[in-house]
């Protein structure tokens, strides 16, 4: 199976990225995909690496939400960071989001945890590795897709303008860097991790300003309830 299928992308986003594929060090990420296929399971499934770029062209993106590795468990990735499938339990980072839009605007916790209804209205939903080894977390870091993500990272800020960038722990804020503060919105918390919540994400009010920050520009906010 191929593990790449970036055919599966958007066609904004794969005009936009056009060079990230056709680099060297592309082809080396896919290689080192196929060498991983033929001894682990690899996870999200190949026809799911992508999901955040096939849900959110590229211009319909409003707010970005920066995750780190896909979940690591069986079943559990889709694509979309913070995301499980439908009928999964919820992982905690997840619950801990849901409790903060419950206390920030009153919409009581989903037992959801499918973000494909953010994705659709413009919550471009990235985790900055796109693939993991199961029951390895971090394991296919420094591979090449922070590379990639990077580019898109990028990409966004220099063409658009009025994004709201939320950015949750350390890892997370790390990209502020590859963000233009004077054309975009930048919003920095913990991560809402159990180990972290409790030190600034709760209480963070990241979903009702990010719903102000996009009235403000004369866009339609994004309805938090899964």
């Amino acid at each position: 199976m191929e593990p790449i299928r970036y055919v599966k992308i958007e066609a904004s986003w794969k005009q936009k990225l056009e060079t990230e594929f056709n680099s060297p060090y592309f082809a080396e990420l896919k290689l080192f995909l196929l060498s991983e296929r033929l001894s682990h399971t690899v996870y999200p499934p190949g026809n799911e690496i992508f999901s955040a770029f096939s849900h959110t062209p590229f211009d319909a993106v409003k707010v970005v939400i920066v995750g780190q590795d896909p979940y690591h468990g069986a079943g559990q990735a889709n694509g979309l960071c913070f995301s499980v499938a439908p009928g999964l339990k919820l992982p905690p980072s997840l619950q801990n989001i849901y409790k903060e839009i419950e206390s920030d605007i009153g919409l009581p916790m989903s037992k959801n945890g499918d973000l494909r209804s953010w994705a659709n209205q413009g919550v471009f939903l990235l985790n900055t590795t796109l693939t993991v080894r199961a029951g390895s977390p971090a394991s296919h870091q420094g591979k090449g897709w922070e590379r990639f993500t990077d580019a898109a990272i990028k990409a966004l800020s220099n063409e658009r303008e009025g994004l709201a960038f939320l950015l949750w722990g350390k890892p997370a804020q790390s990209k502020e860097k590859l963000i233009d503060g004077t054309k975009h919105f930048i919003l920095k918390a913990a991560h809402p991790s159990p180990l972290s919540a409790y030190n600034g994400f709760f209480g963070c009010r990241h979903f009702s300003k990010t719903n102000k920050i996009l009235l403000d520009f004369g866009k339609t906010p994004i309805h938090w309830q899964v």
